[in-house]
């Protein structure tokens, strides 16, 4: 038992030492070359290898691309090993039969370190699958071509022996993508720099042009009398490759043996010497061009990168033909994005609802505000109107959804005032005592509450709803002020007399209620009708001060009507009971009962006096003078 238990424990440590001893021989690994785009089986597409891109993510420092693109079976393999000093059993599969050995991009994993412009830097170079070769499609080549030539800091164009037409078409991506992409700054970093085009012709022959003399002739125009449009493309990508002439290098490498099968087993010292001078020119020449990738004015680093590989692989498979469109396209996703939010933020601020006019002013101004920031970020010159459009009808979609929001708040809002209104001119219509002013007072402040805040595409509708209600209310409330007015008068003449001849005993108070009240029944009856009466000129007069009684700036007596009438007969019985007979009744005027009041308590105090003895009797002759 205890035999066993030991050689499991040893089976275990030899797992574990297996499984450090692997993870190290990975690391030592890394010298060699690994995929970072292969080709699908369809070989149209490509699609990522995750081998090749953890060797990136690994890069801390910034990084910049070397990249040789070129025909199938041009020596591109053998190019870079030359290029990183490795023999072909060391670096990128060199291939001696007719097909490609390369398939995809590769990527050799051990990164140069170069100090450009006092940044360290890493510089990796990548080997692409060679055009034309059997089996593909031109697709397939366009997208190599087109990924290479983003990706790259440096794009060396390894042809050999000449340049011809084909290769001439072949550089319409990158002529776009110098269109759209080259000198875009923001401030003062380069948001987006295409490769540098390095021209490397091999020829086994020094003499007679130079290499950039045969690239300024291929760069010629063409002469095309009969307007053919192929020459008429091709002669726009010369004229644009004319332009980018800053952006462009020649150089000529010299064949660096005739027995090229045998290349790779030949040292330095074998090959020819003006090949070897060459080589070591074009090394010093490609340190010298390389630069930092640089996107949206950023370094990147090895995760960056990949993160950018991916954007671009995804751009250029969305559709059939891999377009400088679509790529611009992906550029500016994210910055359409950005200045997307940032006008729903900005119009997401403003307080709802707003006039018609004063939305679609505020509209325009944020729109032109937030295109003005998309011109002043994106990405392409010609290509980027398709984003621009594409933002154009998404601030389009925000603003609708806006509208209708402030449609539905301006409802909302002048619902409320409408209903508010309605209601007042509901209670104005039973008013305890009816008043032509406090009504047209309340008439005019609903008009003025509802003309000042109601506002937004809705006040229109609801104005002519307004109008109709107010002018039905006013109409209704005209045709019933004076019939109430008239029964309230009437009411209240009867009232009077009641209080005048019971309760305060006031004889004038009794009769000025006695000709209201036979006035008012005789003027009716006289003329059939109450209605002939509202042309009275002392109607005119007994409204004018009805008016002025029951509402004016100092008393609204609609409102105290009850608190009033109830103080005044709690003072009547307080007196009727109470005051009179404590404080005594003097009154100046004409009294029910004054006179036979008076002889009644003259003839109490008569007999008052005859039950008194004689001698008091004396002291007051006038009372027996009295004759009764």
């Amino acid at each position: 038992m205890g035999r066993r238990r030991h050689f499991y424990w040893v089976h275990v440590f030899w797992i574990c030492l297996g499984i450090w001893a692997s993870g190290s021989s990975s690391i030592e690994d890394f010298r060699r070359a690994f995929p970072i785009v292969e080709p699908d089986p369809g070989h149209t597409k490509l699609q990522l290898s995750s081998e090749g891109l953890e060797i990136l993510e690994r890069i801390t420092n910034p990084v910049a691309a070397v990249a040789v693109i070129g025909p199938y079976r041009s020596g591109k393999s053998f190019l870079l090993n030359q290029l990183l000093s490795l023999s072909c059993y060391e670096g990128f599969g060199v291939g001696h039969m007719r097909d490609t050995k390369t398939k995809g991009i590769w990527v050799w994993g051990a990164p140069v370190e170069l100090d450009i412009n006092g940044v360290k830097t890493s510089v990796f170079y990548l080997d692409t699958e060679g055009f034309e070769s059997v089996g593909k499609s031109n697709v397939y080549d366009d997208r190599i071509f087109a990924l290479a030539t983003v990706l790259s800091s440096v794009l060396i164009y390894n042809l050999p022996e000449t340049i011809r037409e084909a290769d001439i078409s072949r550089l319409s991506f990158a002529v776009e993508l110098a269109e759209e992409f080259y000198g875009r700054v923001k401030g003062e970093d380069v948001a987006f720099e295409p490769a540098k085009l390095l021209w490397l012709i091999q020829r086994d022959f020094l003499q007679g042009k130079s290499v950039k003399q045969m690239v300024d002739e291929a760069l010629r125009r063409v002469p095309n009398a009969d307007g053919d449009k192929n020459i008429n493309q091709v002669n726009q990508i010369r004229e644009s490759l004319a332009v980018m002439g800053d952006n462009s290098t020649a150089f000529s490498l010299p064949q660096p043996h005739l027995q090229r099968t045998k290349l790779c087993d030949l040292n330095d010292d074998e090959l020819d010497p003006i090949y070897i001078k060459k080589r070591e020119q074009l090394k010093e020449v490609v340190s010298g061009v390389t630069r930092p990738k640089i996107v949206q004015g950023k370094m990147l680093n090895g995760k960056e990168f990949v993160s950018f590989l991916k954007q671009i692989l995804e751009a250029l498979n969305k559709g059939e033909i891999p377009s400088t469109g679509s790529l611009v396209e992906v550029f500016n996703k994210k910055i359409l994005e950005q200045c997307l939010k940032k006008y729903s933020g900005m119009i997401g601020k403003i307080s709802l609802p707003l006039p018609v006019q004063a939305l679609q002013d505020a509209h325009e101004r944020l729109r032109q505000m937030t295109i003005k920031t998309f011109d002043d970020q994106h990405f392409g010159r010609h290509h980027a109107k398709r984003s621009a459009m594409q933002l154009e009808e998404e601030i389009e979609k925000v603003y609708k959804n806006v509208l209708l929001a402030n449609e539905y708040q301006s409802s909302k809002l002048c619902e409320a005032l409408y209903t508010k209104c309605e209601d007042k001119m509901d209670q104005l219509q039973v008013l305890r005592l009816p008043s032509m002013a406090k009504f047209n007072a309340g008439f005019l402040q609903c008009n003025q509450s509802f003309e000042q805040e109601c506002v937004g595409p809705s006040k229109p509708n609801y104005e002519q709803r307004m109008t109709k209600m107010m002018s039905k209310s006013r109409t209704l409330f005209i045709k019933e002020y004076n019939h109430r007015l008239f029964n309230w008068l009437v009411a209240f003449s009867l009232v009077m007399v009641v209080i005048g001849r019971f309760v305060i005993k006031f004889i004038m108070i009794e009769v000025g209620a006695w000709v209201m009240f036979i006035f008012l029944e005789t003027y009716t009856r006289m003329f059939w009708s109450a209605e002939t009466l509202y042309f009275n000129p002392v109607w005119h007069f007994i409204v004018a001060t009805w008016e002025n009684l029951v509402y004016n700036p100092v008393l609204d007596l609609d409102r105290w009507v009850f608190p009033i009438v109830l103080l005044g007969i709690l003072f009547m019985l307080y007196w009727r009971c109470y005051g009179r007979r404590k404080h005594g009744f003097h009154s100046l005027l004409p009294l029910y009962g004054n006179q036979k009041g008076g002889s009644a308590r003259l003839r109490a105090r008569l007999l008052q006096g005859s039950s008194q003895p004689s001698g008091s009797q004396s002291k007051n002759p006038v009372v027996h003078r009295k004759k009764y």
